[in-house]
């Protein structure tokens, strides 16, 4: 019984983070039906961000996790406004942009191979090694907090969101951008700070991964269908979705680690993927496709 419960704190902490990672991913399709294939990349960025403040600094990776956010919020911005804004009103915009932020994640691929090398990196605060023990059980302190954090930046989005008057636009844009359009909200700029939101959520995502996992630029690949799967059991655009969605699988993936073996661990996610989009692709959270 123990080594069930250990199975489920390890994936529930892990959960937590992957929640963080496809969270901002989930908002940007919510609310511009963007498929950012680029998310994973930025979330490499923000870590790279993370491992120098602590290099050079000694910044704590959770405490410079402010720091990444903003610096990949401004990213996140800039990319908007050169790249995604000029074809928003596309009817192919969807489509288009699965190219475009291929293009975008091939360019920070190779800018940061080029900066910093494909060098394994990772930050080493004391706590990353360190584990609490309850008994027969234990919680590696890195991943606990890092899934605490997680969760509570989660939280503030879900606040934001609900209760504030930016959120109110955001929710209102991702139900009906039209609609939303023809009630004032100028869905322009709200498609604008949501994309740079997004953005800054990977940037807050890399600081957790900088000390939960080794990282390099070229590990961006290995997560894009983890992601997607992610997103996609969720409900695309759905945040609630995907947070349920990331501590199922990543619940179910610990177990299949444990007993079966930690190289068909990853295969989990990939296999939901390919279920989930032939069983039921609006996503387990999503709204039922309508038949033409």
């Amino acid at each position: 019984m123990s080594n069930v419960i250990q199975i489920v704190i390890l994936g529930l902490a892990l959960g937590g983070v992957y929640a963080l990672m496809a969270s901002g991913l989930t908002l940007i399709f919510g609310v511009m039906r963007i498929v950012n294939l680029a998310h994973p990349v930025l979330i490499i960025a923000g870590a790279f961000v993370t491992f120098w403040l602590f290099r050079l600094y000694g910044v704590d990776p959770i405490l410079a996790m402010p720091v990444a956010a903003i610096a990949l919020f401004c990213v996140g911005v800039i990319l908007y406004k050169l790249i995604f804004e000029k074809e928003a009103a596309s009817a192919k915009y969807s489509e288009m942009t699965v190219l475009l932020t291929f293009a975008v994640a091939m360019i920070f691929d190779g800018l940061l191979g080029w900066l910093f090398t494909n060098t394994q990196r990772v930050t080493t605060p004391s706590y990353a090694t360190d584990a609490i023990f309850i008994g027969d059980v234990f919680i590696p302190t890195g991943q606990l907090y890092a899934g605490v954090a997680s969760l509570v930046v989660i939280g503030l989005l879900l606040l934001f969101l609900q209760y504030t008057r930016f959120g109110y636009a955001i929710r209102a844009t991702t139900q009906n951008r039209a609609a939303a359009q023809l009630m004032g909200v100028n869905v322009g700029l709200v498609s604008l700070i949501t994309f740079g939101i997004g953005i800054g959520l990977a940037g807050a995502a890399g600081s957790l991964v900088s000390f939960i996992f080794s990282f390099f630029p070229a590990k961006h690949w290995e997560w894009i269908a983890i992601l997607m799967s992610l997103v996609v059991l969720g409900g695309m655009g759905k945040l609630g979705g995907v947070i349920a969605g990331s501590l199922i699988l990543s619940v179910i993936a610990a177990f299949v680690g444990a007993y079966i073996g930690s190289t068909w661990s990853t295969m989990t996610f990939f296999l939901a993927l390919f279920v989930i989009l032939l069983v039921r692709p609006q996503g387990l959270f999503g709204d039922k496709i309508e038949e033409a």
